[in-house]
């Protein structure tokens, strides 16, 4: 299956399709030379296959976690591309999660100016969103994506295939942007998430999320107005995660905490048994200034306020500017406890 998005006018193509890593060689155009970006964490046969496919090729490896979205890896990775005479008709191929996805995209996005990008995610986090929209970003003194750039890869392949050396909590993980995007946009993906074989219907699953982010980021490339709505759960999540991912959170798990307070009592009635189907958190033992503080710092943030998305029906939802202290009150939505996914 082939789904377009069309950003900016620049489109390009998203493949889903179970072994589609084999075919890449077919599918991208690889007739020159790649770095293939991955991590120490995904397994080293993902990323030779995508470089046994290319003119010439190199393995890149990082390593795992949010702390590779640094200055000093985004230097590693385009010292390296220089040391191999890159020029503007190279690429790059990220061959991994989120992590992966976002540090390459902006390695390419910077060098020479921009060389091309192609992505090929490995988890179901960066299958269902974070692979399409060209949204690029290292870390900045404990501040999530503060430093980055709009690029758009020039074709993503999707591979449910590579899903099944996941373990059961990266699997849980990703499917928190699902979840986000049905809350918002798709209630009938909710309703099988609610009550299907996540298993057995995770292929329908990533394709409707997909379809979901194409048509939001085709619609509004430089979150403008509509690409907020992909923003659900994350003012919380985002700021939640500077702060507690060190400790152990995955993103999706502070966004899964993070979509509590932005829900009517109704919603959050179906969402909490839900989440904890999923083994996604409920609970968390933090510290509300703290979590304040990182809001106070986020890109969302514009003249005292930030905009925020709440569902008050699953399928639906509405943007509003929202002030620091309806946020620091609405924290208090979240249970206090151990995780206890």
């Amino acid at each position: 299956m082939i789904l377009q998005v069309s950003p900016g006018g620049t489109a390009y193509d998203i493949v889903l399709e179970r072994g589609c890593l084999r075919r890449a060689g077919d599918l991208l155009d690889t007739s020159r030379k790649a770095l293939v970006v991955t991590d120490d964490g995904v397994p080293r046969m993902y990323a030779e296959a995508a470089a046994s496919q290319c003119r010439e090729a190199e393995v890149f490896c990082v390593a795992q976690g949010e702390e590779s979205k640094s200055f000093q890896t985004l230097e590693s990775v385009l010292s390296r591309m220089l040391a191999l005479g890159f020029s503007r008709g190279d690429c790059v191929i990220a061959v991994g999660g989120g992590v992966v996805g976002d540090l390459a995209g902006f390695a390419a996005s910077v060098y020479m100016r921009g060389i091309d990008f192609y992505n090929i995610p490995t988890t179901v986090l960066s299958q269902v969103d974070s692979s399409v929209g060209g949204k690029t970003a290292i870390n900045l003194d404990g501040v999530k994506n503060v430093v980055g750039a709009f690029h758009q890869p020039k074709k993503v392949l999707i591979d449910p295939d590579v899903l099944q050396t996941l373990p059961r909590r990266q699997i849980a993980n990703g499917l928190a942007e699902s979840v986000k995007m049905a809350l918002t946009s798709d209630a009938a993906l909710f309703d099988i998430i609610e009550t299907g074989n996540i298993t057995a219907q995770i292929d329908t699953i990533i394709e409707r999320s997909l379809r979901i982010k194409a048509q939001v980021v085709t619609e509004d490339e430089k979150e403008q107005g509509l690409r907020r709505v992909l923003n659900f759960g994350h003012t919380i999540g985002h700021a939640i995660e500077s702060f507690e991912g060190l400790h152990g959170l995955y993103h999706g798990e502070c966004v899964a905490l993070g979509m509590l307070p932005m829900t009517s009592d109704a919603v959050r009635a179906r969402l909490v048994p839900v989440l904890q189907r999923l083994g996604l958190p409920t609970a968390l033992n933090f510290e509300p200034e703290r979590v304040m503080q990182a809001m106070l710092h986020d890109k969302k943030m514009q003249q005292g306020a930030v905009t925020a998305v709440y569902v008050d029906e699953v399928g639906s939802f509405r943007i509003e500017k929202t002030a620091p202290e309806a946020l620091r009150k609405a924290l208090e939505i979240i249970p206090r406890g151990e995780r206890n996914a």
